[in-house]
């Protein structure tokens, strides 16, 4: 018996259904992404190689849906927690549609009228395009909208990493104290990627939608980057998913950014990885 949490117009209530395998799915879901054991994860020395032609520190995991098995680089990094940054703002847009803190993904919220990190921040815009250009000024403003308790209801909801957002409701994926793993990261996409996540079918849906990056034939590339105290040293990510044939391989890479250099690389190495294990 399939169970799943359905929101509509702000109330809650339980959505039964009969696909006893997806509610299988999702419990699987559950337990991998609380743990990872030695036995669920196979190092990948071609990527390990990889890492060390770019001269970076990081980790690349991989999440294969169907077959329920992880591969990728440094193991131990991977189970390790780290600030989300950007790569947030994937949950922040699935928690301010479900609350009805924004009607959709294209409903323009103000960026506040700040000098801003980047130019192109500078003006009022939807999220489509806000999460596109990675506007932090407008997912605050989101962020506040949504609030504090039905925040921390949401990130709860998604069993989002360590689900600490401390008392300030639109800094907590930037400085903190929020964190998650690569391999979390992971098990939270996979989950967005086959609609299994409690949320609105059709919320997981618009967020989907507003990540796809590149479509070619029956293959699509969705993802989104992140960078903690950007323009600074600190934590980069990339993460996504690649959809082919029906087929949802899941991943996240993250790496010490030491200089603008290595935030730049953050896409290239994790398409490399992505092609070294022959998913792109």
């Amino acid at each position: 018996m399939n169970v799943r949490f359905h929101h509509d117009a702000g109330q809650k209530r339980w959505k039964w259904g009969t696909n006893l395998k997806r509610v299988v799915m999702v419990l699987c879901l559950i337990v991998f992404g609380q743990m990872s054991s030695a036995q669920d994860w196979e190092e990948r020395p071609e990527l390990a190689d990889l890492f060390r032609k770019a001269e970076v520190q990081g980790t690349f995991v991989l999440y294969d849906l169907n077959a329920d098995r992880f591969v990728g680089y440094d193991h131990s990094r991977a189970e390790t927690r780290f600030v989300p940054a950007s790569t947030f703002k994937i949950a922040n847009t699935l928690i301010g549609l479900s609350t009805g803190s924004v009607a959709s993904v294209d409903e323009v919220l103000p960026y506040g009228g700040e000098p801003q990190f980047l130019p192109q921040w500078e003006r009022d815009m939807g999220l489509r395009e806000a999460i596109s250009v990675s506007n932090v000024a407008i997912y605050r403003e989101l962020a506040r909208r949504i609030g504090l308790v039905r925040m921390q209801e949401g990130v709860n909801r998604l069993d989002y990493g360590n689900r600490q957002i401390g008392t300030v409701v639109d800094q907590f994926w930037l400085k903190g104290p929020l964190k998650i793993s690569a391999i979390e990261q992971t098990v939270f996409l996979a989950g967005l990627a086959q609609g299994s996540l409690p949320m609105d079918d059709r919320l997981q849906e618009s967020v989907r939608d507003i990540l796809l990056l590149e479509k070619q034939g029956s293959r699509s590339l969705y993802g989104k980057t992140g960078w903690e105290n950007a323009p600074q040293q600190g934590i980069g990510w990339w993460v996504g998913w690649v959809e082919r044939n029906g087929r949802i391989h899941a991943f996240a890479l993250n790496l010490d950014v030491r200089a603008t250099r290595d935030a730049d690389i953050r896409v290239p190495l994790g398409k490399a990885c992505l092609q070294a294990l022959g998913v792109l």
